[in-house]
C-alpha cells in the first residue's frame, strides 16, 4: 500500500522522500532560544529529591519490585511500597542505607554480585534503572511513602465480610444529583461531576478553545494529529453539533482500532517473543493484534470480546470467517511471558496456569489473584480454594502442546478457510498425508544404509548431531520427566547444549528417546554425554530392542569412546517398524547424571556382495527420494500459505486441580472441584459439565449481569483512557488494597450505562466525550488547586503527555512519512523462522526498529524494545498494565534532539516545507500548524524570523530542520491541553 492511501481521517498530500543529509548531532540553537516560550522541561518541584522519586524511583519499584515486596507478597520477609518497608528490611535487616552505595544490600543485589542474592531474579535491571537507583540512595533515598496503604485490612477478609466492600457490592443505578448549572444537567455524567465540585465549592475550568479540542479529540480517539486542514474545516464549521459529527467521524476511521487497540493490547500484555534468555518468536501473534483492532473498529459488543478471548474456540459459529477470528483470540491466554525451556514439566504447567489466572484477575475483574497460588488471599476475600477452582479450567485447558518435550511449546491451530481455497488446502493435506510418511520413511533408510560414507566429526567444540552418522536424537526431541537443568557449561556437546539433573531428586527424573527402526539389522546403541568428576559412575540406561529390554551401567566420570562424545551400550538385534526407546534415568546414581543425545548405528556386512547390493538399492532409494520430493514441493508450498494461529484448546481429558500447599507442586491438598471466584458469584454460577473444562462457563460467569467486577472495571478502563486517570485510579485493582472511587455513584452508573449499551464502546465513548467534563479547558484555579490537588474531581481537564507510540507516530506525521497501511505481519521473514531456533532469537536481539508503520504495528518484542518506547515509558508487557506510567527525564528531551530518527524526521519536514511554502511567514506558520496544532506566538515567530536571519537563510534545510526539532521537544507537541 502506498504511503498515504490509508489515509482516514487524515487528508495529507503525498511528498518525495529524500535521501538523508549528513549532519552534527547536536541540539540545535534554537532550541535554546525557545526555552522561555515552549521548554523542553516540566515545571520544577520544591522538592528535587522527592520530584526525583516520583519520576523515577516509584514507577521502577511498582514496575519490578512490588509484586513480590508489596502488599500481596514480602520474599524474605521485606516490603518496598512505603518507606518503613525498606527502612526495616526484610529477613537480612534493613534493604538500603541512605547516603552508603556500599552497605546498601539493594545495590549488591541488582548488580548480581552475589549468585544466590539476584533481585529481580527473572532478569536484571536496565542500566538507566541501576544508575536510578544508586543516584536515588546516594542522595538520601527520598521517600514521602509514610505507613502502610491507609485503609488496609488487618487480614483478609471472609467472603461474607467482603460483600460489604464497595466494588463487591451488586451493581445498580443511582439517582442522578441535581445540580445549581443548568450547562450541566443534559448529561447524567455532568451531573454527578459538577454534584461533587459544588459540594466543595469548586468551580470547573472553561471549555477548552477549539483548537485545543480538535487536537485532543484526535490523539484521544485515533492517536495522531489533525492536519492542519481539518483543523480550520473544524473551527469553521458553525454548526452547533459540530464537535458531534467529529467524534463521530473520528470513531468511524479505521485508525480508531488502531489507537483503542493498543490500550487493549497493554491489558492482554500482548508480545511478539516469550521473554528470556532464549527468548522464542511468537511468529503469529500479530493475528491477535489483527483481531483486537478490528474488534474495536467493528465495535464489537465488549462482552462479546471478553468472552471470545477466554473461550473462542468453544463458542458457536456461523462461518469459517467468525470460527477463525474466535480461535485467534484465544491467543489472550497464550501470549504471557513463559519459560518453554523449564524442565519441570509439571512446574511449568502451573507456572502457566498461575499467569492465566492473575492476568485475567487484572484484565477483566481488578483482582489481583496471583499471590493465592500459596495461601489465601491476606487482604481480599479469595480463599486458596477459589484460585484452584479457576486453576482447574485452566488446567483442563492445553496452552502448551504437550508437556513433555525438553522445549514447550504454545498450541499452533489451522485456520478455517472457504470455497475453492478450502478445497485446494484439503487435497494439499490428503496428498501430504500419504506421501510424507513413504518420504520420511526411505530418508530413515537412506540415513543408515549410507552411514558408513560420513565421517564423524572430531572431538571438540559443539557440534550439529546431523554431522553424526546413523539415527542420532538429540536431547531437545526427548520426553523428560522431572525437573532437569539446561547447560551448555561443559562444550563438548552435540546441537544446543545438553540436560542435568543437578544431582538431586534422585529416582524421580528420566529422559525418553524414542525412534523408529527403518532397517532390520543388528545396531549399536550409544549414548553421548559430556564425562567431569562430578558425574555419576552408576547411571542406567535401558534400551528397548526386538528381545525386550537391557539396562546397561555407564560410569559418566569416563570419557566416551566414539568421537569422544558417544558411550556404546551394546549391540541389539531391531526389526523394521519397531518402536525402539532409549531411557536413561537417576535413579540410585551416585553423582550428577548427564544427557546429550542418543544414537543407533547399523552395523554393516563387510562381505562385497552385501557392499554392492547395499550401493544398488542406495541408489534406487536417491532416486526415488527425488521423485517424491518433486511431487511433495507444491504440496508443501500450498501447505505453508495455510494461516496458523496461535491459540489454546480443550483438554480431551478434563479434570479437578488439587490445592498445592504452599504453592509447592509436589505438596497436594484437597481436590477442588471447578468453578469461579465467590465473593464476585451474586446470582447462580452457571454449572460446568465433568466433559468440559469449564471456560465456557468462565467466559458467561465473567460478563453476567450479576458479576460486580467486570462492568465496573472496564467502564473505568474506558474512562481512564479518555481522561488520563480513572475513577478508581488503582485501574487494575479493585481489592481492598487498591484506591477507592473518587465518584462511586458514577462508577455505578457507568458500569450500568455500559450494559445498556449491550457493551457497545464506540456509544460509551461517544456519550463521555460529548459531555461538558470531557470538553473542559487544562486551565486550573486557585481554588481548585487548594481544595483538589490532584484534580481528583476533575474540575479541568488533566493535562497529560503523549504517550511513546502518539509521539511516534506525530513526528511521522508531521514529516509525511507514516505508512498507514492496515493490519498484517510486521517481521519481515517470520513465517520462514523455526519459532524455537536460533535464527528466531537472533530476529529479536538483531532487529532494526526502521519501518515507518504507525507504532501499534512495531514489534513488540519481550527482550529488546524500541529506544522511544524504552524511554518514553511504554508498558510492561510482561504483566497486565491498565494505566502506563508518565515520568519526566532529561534523557528524553536529548532524545528528542539528538537521536537519529527525530533528526531524519525534521530534516525530511523541513524539505517538504521548503517545497510548500515559498513565503517565510507562511513557513513559520505552517511548521507550528502542522506540529504543534495551532499558529504560533507574537514571541515564537519573531525568535525563529532571528534565526534563519530574517529570511536570508530561509531556503537552508539545516535551519528549518532544527525549528522542527525544537517543535517535536516543546512541551505543546509532547502534551495534550
Amino acid at each position: 500500500m502506498a504511503r498515504h492511501e490509508a489515509t482516514i481521517p487524515l487528508n495529507r498530500t503525498r511528498y518525495t522522500n529524500v535521501l538523508p543529509i549528513p549532519r552534527k548531532l547536536t541540539i540545535p540553537l534554537i532550541a535554546v532560544l525557545l526555552f522561555p516560550y515552549f521548554s523542553l522541561w516540566g515545571s520544577d518541584s520544591s522538592d528535587p529529591g522527592i520530584e526525583f522519586f516520583e519520576k523515577r524511583i516509584r514507577p521502577l519499584l511498582a514496575e519490578k519490585c512490588i509484586e513480590c515486596h508489596g502488599p500481596d507478597k514480602q520474599k524474605g520477609g521485606l516490603r518496598l511500597d512505603f518507606r518503613q518497608g525498606w527502612e526495616i528490611g526484610g529477613d537480612s535487616g534493613p534493604a538500603l542505607i541512605p547516603g552508603d552505595l556500599e552497605e546498601s544490600r539493594i545495590i549488591h543485589a541488582i548488580h548480581y554480585d552475589d549468585a544466590d542474592f539476584q533481585m529481580p531474579p527473572k532478569s536484571k535491571l536496565s542500566n538507566k534503572a541501576i544508575t536510578d537507583l544508586e543516584e536515588w540512595i546516594a542522595m538520601g533515598a527520598p521517600d514521602p511513602r509514610s505507613g502502610a496503604i491507609a485503609g488496609r485490612p488487618e487480614s483478609g477478609l471472609t467472603v461474607e465480610e467482603g460483600r460489604e466492600f464497595w466494588s463487591f457490592r451488586p451493581i445498580e443505578k443511582p439517582e442522578i444529583p441535581k445540580v445549581v448549572d443548568a450547562a450541566w444537567r443534559t448529561s447524567s455524567i455532568d451531573s454527578f461531576v459538577r454534584s461533587a465540585l459544588e459540594e466543595r465549592g469548586i468551580t470547573p475550568a472553561n471549555k477548552a478553545n477549539p483548537a485545543d479540542l480538535v487536537r485532543r479529540a484526535y490523539f484521544t480517539l485515533i492517536g495522531m494529529p489533525p492536519s492542519p486542514e481539518q483543523i480550520d474545516s473544524f473551527m469553521r464549521d458553525q454548526r452547533e453539533d459540530a464537535f458531534d459529527y467529529l467524534v463521530d467521524e473520528l470513531l468511524a476511521s479505521p485508525h480508531f482500532g488502531e489507537r483503542w487497540g493498543r490500550h487493549w493490547l497493554d491489558v492482554a500484555r500482548f508480545a511478539e517473543s516469550s521473554g528470556g534468555g532464549r527468548t522464542l518468536l511468537y511468529k503469529d501473534a500479530w493475528r491477535f493484534r489483527d483481531y483486537v483492532i478490528e474488534s474495536f473498529n467493528r465495535d464489537v459488543p465488549f462482552d462479546q470480546f471478553v468472552s471470545e478471548q477466554i473461550a473462542g474456540d468453544l463458542l458457536p459459529y456461523e462461518s469459517p470467517a467468525q470460527r477463525s477470528r474466535q480461535l485467534i483470540a484465544t491467543a489472550f491466554l497464550a501470549l504471557g511471558p513463559t519459560n518453554y525451556e523449564l524442565q519441570d514439566k509439571q512446574l511449568l504447567r502451573y507456572d502457566v496456569i498461575d499467569e492465566q489466572i492473575d492476568t485475567l484477575g487484572k484484565a477483566f475483574m481488578g483482582m489481583t489473584l496471583g499471590c493465592v497460588r500459596c495461601h489465601d488471599h491476606k487482604f481480599d476475600p479469595v480463599p486458596s480454594e477459589d484460585y484452584y477452582a479457576l486453576a482447574g479450567i485452566f488446567k483442563s485447558t492445553r496452552t502448551l502442546y504437550n508437556y513433555t518435550d525438553n522445549v514447550a511449546r504454545w498450541v499452533d491451530t489451522p485456520l478455517p478457510t472457504e470455497g475453492a481455497r478450502a478445497d485446494e488446502l484439503a487435497n494439499a493435506e490428503a496428498i501430504n498425508a500419504k506421501l510424507k510418511p513413504q518420504l520420511n520413511g526411505k530418508k530413515a533408510t537412506q540415513n543408515v544404509y549410507s552411514q558408513h560414507k560420513v565421517k564423524a566429526p572430531e572431538p571438540g567444540l559443539p557440534k550439529p548431531s546431523r554431522l553424526f552418522p546413523g539415527i542420532v536424537v538429540d536431547e531437545r526431541a526427548a520426553n523428560v520427566e522431572g525437573s532437569w537443568q539446561f547447560s551448555q557449561y561443559s562444550q563438548n556437546y552435540l546441537d544446543e547444549g545438553y540436560l542435568h539433573d543437578g544431582g538431586n531428586g534422585k529416582g524421580n527424573k528420566a529422559i525418553t528417546f524414542k525412534t523408529k527402526i527403518p532397517v532390520t539389522g543388528t545396531y549399536e546403541a550409544r549414548f553421548a554425554y559430556a564425562e567431569s568428576d562430578n558425574r555419576s559412575t552408576q547411571t542406567p540406561v535401558t534400551v528397548s530392542h526386538s528381545g525386550g529390554e537391557s539396562t546397561v551401567i555407564v560410569n559418566q566420570k569416563e570419557a566416551p569412546s566414539e568421537y569422544g562424545r558417544f558411550h556404546t551400550l551394546g549391540r541389539f538385534q531391531f526389526e523394521k517398524g519397531q518402536e525402539s526407546f532409549i531411557r536413561i534415568s537417576n535413579e540410585d546414581t551416585d553423582g550428577h547424571v548427564v544427557v546429550d543425545a542418543v544414537q543407533w548405528y547399523l552395523i554393516e556386512d563387510d562381505s562385497v556382495t552385501q557392499s554392492e547390493a547395499r550401493e544398488e538399492e542406495l541408489a534406487v532409494l536417491e532416486s526415488e527420494i527425488k521423485s517424491l520430493e518433486r511431487e511433495l514441493k507444491p504440496i508443501t508450498q500450498t501447505l505453508k500459505a495455510r494461516p496458523i494461529a496461535m491459540t489454546v484448546k480443550e483438554d480431551p481429558q478434563p479434570s479437578d486441580s488439587a490445592i498445592r500447599i504452599r504453592g509447592i507442586e509436589s505438596r497436594h491438598g484437597d481436590i477442588v472441584p471447578r468453578g469461579f471466584l465467590q465473593i464476585a458469584t451474586l446470582g447462580d454460577a452457571p454449572e460446568i459439565p465433568h466433559d468440559e473444562s469449564g471456560r465456557r462457563q468462565l467466559a458467561e460467569w465473567i460478563v453476567g449481569s450479576d458479576n460486580p467486577l467486570t462492568s465496573r472495571v472496564i467502564a473505568n478502563r474506558i474512562w481512564t483512557w479518555l481522561f488520563g486517570q480513572g475513577i478508581v485510579s488503582s485501574v487494575d485493582n479493585f481489592g481492598t488494597t487498591g484506591q477507592p472511587p473518587t465518584h462511586p455513584e458514577l462508577l455505578d452508573y457507568l458500569a450500568v450505562r455500559l450494559q445498556e449499551l449491550d457493551w457497545s464502546v464506540k456509544s460509551f465513548i461517544r456519550e463521555i466525550m460529548l459531555t461538558e467534563t470531557w470538553q473542559l479547558s487544562t486551565d486550573t484555579s486557585p481554588t481548585a488547586v487548594e481544595r483538589d490537588p490532584g484534580n481528583r474531581l476533575m474540575a479541568s481537564y488533566p493535562k497529560r503527555r503523549l504517550d511513546a507510540e502518539q509521539l511516534r507516530d506525530a513526528i511521522l506525521a508531521t514529516s509525511g512519512e507514516i505508512d498507514l497501511a492496515l493490519y498484517g505481519p510486521n517481521i519481515d521473514g517470520a513465517s520462514e523462522i523455526n519459532a524455537n531456533s536460533t535464527a528466531a532469537q537472533k530476529t529479536e536481539y538483531n532487529y532494526v526498529f526502521k519501518d515507518k508503520r504507525r507504532s501499534v504495528y512495531t514489534p513488540a518484542f519481550r527482550v529488546k524494545r524500541h529506544e522511544l518506547f524504552e524511554l518514553f515509558d511504554f508498558g510492561n508487557i510482561n504483566f497486565t498494565i491498565g494505566q502506563r506510567n508518565t515520568s519526566t527525564v532529561a534523557l528524553q528531551a536529548l532524545y528528542m534532539l539528538n537521536n537519529p530518527f527525530v533528526i531524519e524526521q525534521s530534516r525530511i519536514a523541513a524539505e517538504r516545507l521548503i517545497q510548500d511554502c515559498q513565503d517565510p511567514e507562511e513557513r513559520i506558520d505552517h511548521a507550528f500548524e502542522t506540529a504543534l496544532g495551532r499558529a504560533p506566538r507574537d514571541k515564537e515567530r519573531r525568535l525563529i524570523a532571528e534565526f534563519i536571519n530574517n529570511g536570508q537563510a530561509s531556503d537552508s534545510v539545516e535551519e528549518w530542520s532544527s525549528v522542527f526539532q525544537s517543535l517535536f521537544g516543546s512541551i505543546d507537541f509532547r502534551y495534550l491541553n
